[in-house]
């Protein structure tokens, strides 16, 4: 459809011209129609830029046209048929009854030929567009991969009123063929016979979806031009070699370890030399680093034989008696990541390969090694996405079943999520887990969803390791081309099942009868090979007892090794970040105060607060006034604490970037760190990016309305460098539910499974402000639940610092702009990382007692974890403790009753690592007998409750407890109804300042 409609809106100047310069006669022409019109049109088209490119008949028809033939009268016979008098020059021969029959029976065979030449250029188009759909793509010969094993209408030649006579007939190549090669006509029955081998053999390329002309053309040269799949011998030797390696890999696994689960490559053992192949022609164009994720099955293979993982390495890994060396819980070894630099023997070029681990969660790695790649092209300056590239493996279950495959690829061409195009390549079993194809999926291809980016999609029957070959030269060209995603669908099967002790036969019983019948790849191609001369057997022989040698070499090795090392399976190690002693262990050192001078206060302040030299709204010239106003007053709100906090870091060469949903302007209209052009489409402003000449960049971005995939860009583009803040802010705190998976697998327990440091922050706006149950709670308590301090606890002795590198990450709730301030230049002058979680607020991003004085943010200042009240407290009967903006509630209700003396406030504002020390010491200021209370704005089975109370008991002696106040238990975060919301909110209050 989209290539007719392009077709059609590129002719329209050319039916004018033909309207205009015919003076309609050719339009009036008895043959034309609304189809066959279409086909003049092109015709017309191809002769004004080369008259020789089109038939003789054709040559002749426009010639006379143009020189101002009537209707009926421009068309004569090719030279191949008799011409007849009412074709000649002269118009005023006689004509006999006879001869006028002659001329009616030579219009006919006319309209005939013409109808003729336009259906073959139909069905040209018809192999281009759908001939994938009966290509050979089954390796066994079972089933279609599209699902369907009709033949579409359209690919016959009934359909096109062809006969067997016309099969040894000529017919003009049009320009938007390479078939022909250098020859401008075929038969018909050539012409099938090219087209069957280009469209319908063991490739079937989808690409005329592809909005584009010039990326359908670059597609149709790849797959179209005669000769272009022939391999060298060289090259088909390095591709048997690769097929040996991959092969025997696999079965010398599963002779060692016959009960181990693997994930083994079997079926689709050509995986290997198709990433070897992508990885060379990459290099080759400039790609020096490579980004891979993909899923378990054939990891320990793409480790050992595409990154070069010491295999002795590998090996010790089906140890079962093996005790990691350093921290951490550790995981399977079919998760886990790697990084290495070597030098590509094809190329002579150093490259760089990063596998990032990920979990059993299967496509949640995709943002991920996306974001990394992002961060890489960052700081290695490559702006146009050349140098670094990613890598995506899926299960062809998953690519078509969940739902961030979509999300991920939606990044692909946003401007500050692009990459430059990814290389998928899609493991296509034909089957998932147990699932027949037919019953997990709606569209004819696992693949179709890459269809939305408007991606070539290159279907290829996995047991034609040549056929692969060629798809991946077409992939890693295009890649470096075009800068777009594109797909590879490798359509194999899975010789086990979806493990080595799974028995797939129970559910697939007849597609199993034929996989035990089928050879494997190796052996296939191997006698492809010696009979054409290409090898002999001595040669095969020779390759696998080399590289079974080097196996039996790395397991004797292997046997050697007591302990692992998380450390050799980073995916990208910090290199000289943190400070380690001579044994590499990490020397912990104190964080130092994070506040800056007032000079670069005073800087950022005012570029932040100063009209910009672009029209802006007038809302926004009120909001800057306002700023000015408390920049003079030395004051700052939340938008102002966190533009210093950015700002100085910027200044000082961090690189910060914040993305997420509307983040330009911020959810509440606050930020306002993108200013816009009132008059000049396109034109904005962004002060923080002006502070001085010599700052790092500055990245703000609204992204995509997706959370699991924006979340998982940004995870891991903070993974690739330490030296950057990188800040992902929910809409709404609530919507981080969406990237839970993201949350659980890779932020709160990265580095306990994969040794992987990140200082991701997440900003989630969260409070009770009677908005209903969406939008008020970001779910505080399932953070606290899978933090991994320990409840039963003091840490005694332990320092600050230890605590912050002992925890999984860090859970804050802060109610000053101060805090927020150190909060973030924390995360940079920490000597390691650690996520960081914020619940931020929503209503104290305008409330009047929500301001910081600048001499909190000045140096020797920092961020505190406890904020207690100032004041005498020698009459106090209760201290209140409570975290995030219920503190100015209660501080208002307080003073409203009166209760100033009686009773005390302390803020607890990092929750996690929970800041035992400084509890302590604050329990201890109040009289023995001072009631202790916990107050929060969540109900009970939310919010912090369940997560501090065992901690604060920790600190109180004797029979004195820690009470509750605030919403009882509810499965709802928050009512819908006003009235009911205020009811709780006063028994709340009532129930804190009861004495």
């Amino acid at each position: 459809m989209y290539a007719v409609r392009g077709k059609l809106l590129r002719c329209i100047p050319v039916r004018h011209v033909l309207r205009t310069a015919f003076k309609s006669s050719a339009a009036a022409e008895p043959f034309l129609n609304g189809s066959s019109s279409t086909y003049v049109e092109d015709m017309y088209e191809s002769w004004r830029e080369d008259p020789s490119s089109v038939h003789k008949s054709w040559q002749i028809f426009f010639s006379r046209t143009e020189g101002g033939a009537g209707p009926g009268e421009a068309h004569v016979s090719a030279p191949n048929m008799p011409v007849y008098p009412m074709f000649a020059p002269s118009a005023a021969v006689p004509m006999t009854e006879a001869s006028a029959g002659d001329a009616i029976q030579s219009t006919r065979a006319g309209q005939s030929m013409i109808l003729k030449h336009h259906n073959f250029q139909r069905l040209l188009r018809a192999y281009q567009s759908s001939g994938h759909h009966i290509a050979k793509l089954d390796p066994l010969g079972i089933g279609s991969a599209d699902l369907d094993s009709t033949v579409p209408d359209i690919l016959t030649l009934e359909y096109y009123n062809f006969t067997k006579q016309d099969m040894d007939q000529y017919f003009q190549l049009p320009k938007y063929t390479y078939l022909g090669g250098d020859e401008r006509e075929l038969t018909l029955r050539e012409t099938i016979n090219r087209l069957e081998r280009v469209y319908s053999g063991s490739i079937g390329a989808e690409f005329m979806h592809m909005h584009d002309p010039g990326a359908r053309e670059y597609i149709r040269k790849w797959v179209e031009k005669p000769g272009i799949r022939n391999m060298t011998s060289e090259e088909k030797r390095i591709l048997l070699a690769r097929l040996v390696r991959s092969t025997r890999f696999e079965e010398y696994l599963a002779k060692k370890w016959p009960s181990e689960k693997r994930f083994g490559l079997e079926g689709c053992e050509v995986l290997i030399p198709a990433m070897k192949q992508i990885i060379d022609i990459a290099n080759s164009r400039g790609v020096d680093s490579f980004v891979i994720g993909m899923p378990h099955r054939g990891r320990l293979n793409v480790l050992a034989n595409v990154c070069r993982k010491e295999l002795e390495k590998l090996f010790n890994q089906f140890n079962p008696d093996l005790t990691p060396e350093d921290e951490g819980s550790g995981d399977v070894k079919y998760h886990l990541g790697m990084y290495h630099r070597r030098i590509n023997h094809l190329t002579n070029k150093e490259v760089e390969l990063s596998v990032v681990a990920n979990p059993s969660h299967l496509e949640a790695v995709n943002p991920v090694v996306c974001g990394k790649v992002r961060a890489t092209q960052f700081f290695n300056g490559d702006e146009a996405g050349q140098k670094t590239m990613a890598i995506l493996l899926h299960g062809d279950a998953a690519y078509s079943g969940q739902g961030v495959v979509y999300e991920t690829m939606h990044l692909s061409d946003l401007p500050s999520y692009t990459t430059g195009g990814t290389i998928h390549i899609v493991v296509n079993n034909q089957v998932g887990f147990t699932t027949d194809p037919r019953f997990s999926r709606s569209s004819p291809y696992c693949t179709d969803v890459a269809k939305v980016v408007n991606a070539p999609i290159l279907h290829v029957n996995a047991d034609d390791p040549e056929a692969v070959m060629h798809v991946c030269n077409v992939a890693a060209n295009w890649r470096a081309d075009w800068g777009k995603d594109v797909v590879i669908d490798l359509v194999c099967y899975r010789r086990n099942g979806h493990n080595e002790a799974d028995e797939p036969s129970f559910t697939q019983p007849l597609m199993y009868k034929r996989i035990r019948e089928l050879p494997n790849v190796l052996n296939k191609y191997a006698d492809q090979l010696v009979a054409e001369g290409t090898v002999c057997q001595a040669d095969i022989d020779e390759e696998i007892a080399a590289f079974d040698k080097i196996m039996n070499e790395a397991y004797q090795k292997s046997t050697a090794i007591t302990k692992m090392k998380l450390t050799d399976w980073l995916d990208s190690p910090w290199d000289h970040f943190f400070e380690c002693d001579a044994n590499k262990v990490p020397i912990l050192r104190e964080t130092p105060p994070t506040g800056i001078s007032d000079s670069v206060l005073k800087r950022i302040a005012e570029t932040f607060s100063a009209d910009p030299p672009i029209k802006v709204h007038p809302g926004i010239k009120r909001i800057l006034k306002g700023r000015t106003k408390m920049v003079e007053a030395q004051q700052a709100d939340w938008a102002l604490g966190e533009a210093l906090a950015i700002g100085s870091l910027l200044m000082e060469g961090y690189h910060v970037r914040l993305s997420g949903q509307d983040v330009e302007r911020g959810t509440f209209s606050h930020r306002h760190h993108v200013l816009h052009d009132q008059d000049v489409d396109g034109r904005v402003y962004n002060p923080l990016q002006n502070l001085s000449s010599s700052q790092q960049k500055y990245s703000v971005s609204n992204s995509s309305l997706s959370e699991f995939g924006v979340l998982g860009f940004e995870l891991g583009f903070s993974q690739h460098n330490p030296n950057s803040l990188v800040c992902w802010e929910a809409q709404f705190g609530d919507f981080f539910n969406t990237a839970q998976c993201i949350v659980d697998q890779f932020i709160s327990s990265g580095q306990d499974k994969w040794y992987r440091q990140s200082g991701l922050v997440m900003l989630l706006p969260h409070g009770m402000e009677g908005m209903g149950p969406e939008h008020s709670s970001a779910r505080m308590e399932r953070f606290l639940q899978m933090c991994n301090d320990k409840e039963d606890s003091k840490y005694e002795g332990v320092s600050a610092d230890q605590q912050l590198w002992d925890c999984n990450w860090q859970i804050m709730n802060i109610t000053t702009p101060a805090n927020m301030f150190h909060a973030l230049r924390r995360q940079m002058h920490m000597k390691f990382r650690k996520p960081l979680v914020v619940f931020t607020p929503k209503s104290l991003l305008r409330h009047p007692l929500a301001r910081s004085s600048f001499d909190e943010m000045t140096p020797g200042t920092s961020f505190k974890a406890i904020i207690p009240e100032d004041r005498d407290i020698s009459n106090t009967k209760k201290l209140i403790l409570c975290s995030g903006k219920v503190y100015y509630e209660i501080l208002e209700e307080r003073a409203n009753r009166g209760l100033e003396d009686s009773i005390a406030i302390t803020r607890i504002e990092q929750i996690n690592p929970f800041p035992h020390a400084l509890i302590d010491s604050e329990l201890n200021r109040y009289a023995p007998g001072t009631q202790i209370s916990w107050v929060q704005e969540e109900h009970k089975n939310a919010g912090a409750w369940t997560h501090v109370k065992p901690r604060l008991e920790n600190h109180l002696t004797g029979d004195i407890h820690c009470g509750y106040h605030g919403r009882e238990p509810a499965a709802s975060a928050a009512t819908g109804n006003k009235k009911l919301h205020k009811t709780e909110y006063k028994k709340m209050m009532d129930d804190s300042f009861a004495l």
